[in-house]
């Protein structure tokens, strides 16, 4: 059984939401005055709502930490472990992201006891951040390291902020970064957080590969056109939807999170 289905045994196409970390210390908008117990306060709302809610899953990401860079801060990577540790659910999946250093992903992913990681793993980008080159030989090579085999690697082929120098289509690169990195999953993403992508785009990835391998939408999941794209995806990632007037750094709001886990059930 493929490491997504052993996350995900018994639902049909999971749903997947973001518990948005706030600026960690060494970022520029990080609140020295509410510290990081204020950060571990704010995650803790926000989750309680979303497993409320009735989410398969949460992924933990220092969404808040713009500029992004990267390669992580000690001081940001270890109190973010923390926030997961402390905030992570004991009755469901979770997983964690680090924009953009896999590497620390991992090294978080390992210490909290997360089932899955989401990055970027292969390709070569001209980014926000700058020059991007994913090593997804060290990653693999380091999860076998710390003997955490088990953990789910869900690789994003069209990363947000950022557009690959080569030219090849999503598609063909979903395809490679299955046979040849072995990722467990591939998210289709817009060219920002809470932009959708094209659906003609996912519905290519959709196809490009075995009908095994799942295939998630990894930004731009909104009530108002879920179905639109579950016809092509295997489950979603979902946050900026959930959040106050729908604005990605804002808390999550129960009103939202209810529409869209009706709208996407329904669908």
């Amino acid at each position: 059984m493929s490491r997504f289905l052993q996350l995900f045994p018994n639902v049909a196409k999971p749903l997947i939401a973001m518990a948005h970390v706030p600026p960690l210390p060494g970022t520029p908008l990080y609140d020295a005055a509410a510290g990081v117990q204020g950060l571990i306060d704010h995650v803790k709302r926000d989750t309680a709502v979303l497993l409320e809610g009735g989410f398969d899953a949460v992924l933990f990401c220092n969404e808040g930490d713009r500029p992004y860079q990267l390669h992580a801060g000690l001081e940001a990577s270890a109190v973010m472990t923390r926030v997961v540790t402390e905030c992570r659910p004991s009755d469901r999946p979770f997983g964690v992201d680090f924009l953009w250093d896999a590497q620390c992903a991992l090294a978080i992913g390992v210490a909290t006891g997360a089932a899955f990681m989401r990055e970027v793993i292969t390709g070569s980008w001209e980014s926000d951040m700058g020059a991007w080159n994913p090593d997804a030989a060290a990653l693999l090579r380091n999860r076998h390291n710390f003997g955490r085999d088990d953990l789910a690697i869900f690789a994003n082929v069209t990363p947000e902020f950022a557009s690959s120098i080569g030219g090849r289509s999503p598609a063909q690169m979903a395809r490679s970064t299955v046979v040849s990195s072995l990722a467990d999953a591939i998210l289709v993403s817009g060219p920002m957080a809470g932009s959708e992508p094209d659906v003609g785009t996912v519905a290519d990835v959709r196809d490009a590969l075995d009908p095994s391998i799942p295939v998630l939408l990894n930004t731009g999941a909104k009530a108002g056109t879920i179905q639109s794209y579950l016809k092509h995806v295997d489950g979603c990632i979902v946050g900026s939807d959930l959040k106050r007037d729908g604005y990605t750094w804002n808390e999550v709001d129960p009103e939202r999170v209810k529409r869209f886990v009706d709208a996407a059930r329904s669908a």
